[in-house]
């Protein structure tokens, strides 16, 4: 996927309520950027780092920036989650993904119990398959990616409906996208949420496929690129 239009290099003061953060922008203007992004984004940015920035020239926005991508010492960072489900659509699409090449309709958002499971992939001679997929952007020991950045009750619930998905006869899938560079290892962040490392792994032993993998990052362009070890 290609951010379009160019994305401008610039700096970053802080982030605050949330959504909002301060920006410097190359000329040393400073503006607010709009954050998209809702976990805590810790390990994501610091006052100084160098950071990428997209403009909308749409009138009805509030704010005409958003923070897309942060520099990190080791490496850029996709902050902007609304990203992420698209990264993987345009993945499976080109059969990027080799545990879905097989797969030739693809439907998202697709409602099924008491969730939206974010893809739905079906095949004649296949067995349904449900993808939920989760942006992963904490930085532990070791290069290690982590899940989640804080408590995730929602997170709990995806994980106990492919449990119950599976049990069903379907081929279900926790799908993890590192938005980091140079990560080697994906785990759950049991410090930060015990009882969502315990149903992953529940789910692990239930049969849900476990998988992570890391996009590819420049200003440029974002795209899934290599398999990455999970840790449980």
């Amino acid at each position: 996927m290609r951010f379009e239009p160019k994305l401008i290099k610039s700096t970053i003061k802080k982030r605050y309520k949330r959504f909002l953060s301060d920006i410097i922008l190359p000329n040393g203007d400073e503006i607010t950027a709009h954050v998209p992004n809702t976990g805590s984004m810790k390990t994501c940015w610091d006052e100084g780092w160098e950071v990428f920035i997209s403009k909308s020239d749409n009138p009805k926005r509030k704010l005409q920036y958003t923070l897309e991508l942060t520099h990190s010492p080791t490496g850029l960072i996709c902050v902007n989650t609304g990203l992420t489900n698209k990264i993987v659509k345009e993945a499976l699409e080109n059969n990027n993904i080799s545990e879905f090449e097989d797969y030739h309709n693809i439907k998202p958002e697709k409602k099924v119990l008491d969730s939206r499971i974010d893809f739905y992939l079906t095949h004649d001679e296949l067995v349904d398959c449900y993808i939920e997929v989760k942006n992963v952007t904490l930085l532990g020991e070791e290069n290690q990616a982590l899940f989640p950045d804080s408590v995730s009750t929602r997170g709990q619930k995806h994980l106990k409906d492919l449990i119950e998905l599976k049990k069903q006869g379907n081929r279900a899938v926790m799908l993890y996208v590192i938005n980091r560079e140079n990560i080697k290892s994906f785990s759950p962040a049991e410090d930060i949420d015990p009882t969502y490392a315990s149903l992953l792994k529940e789910a692990k032993d239930s049969g849900v496929e476990v998988l992570a993998y890391a996009t590819k990052i420049s200003p440029e362009e974002i795209y899934l690129n290599n398999k990455v070890e999970v840790i449980l």
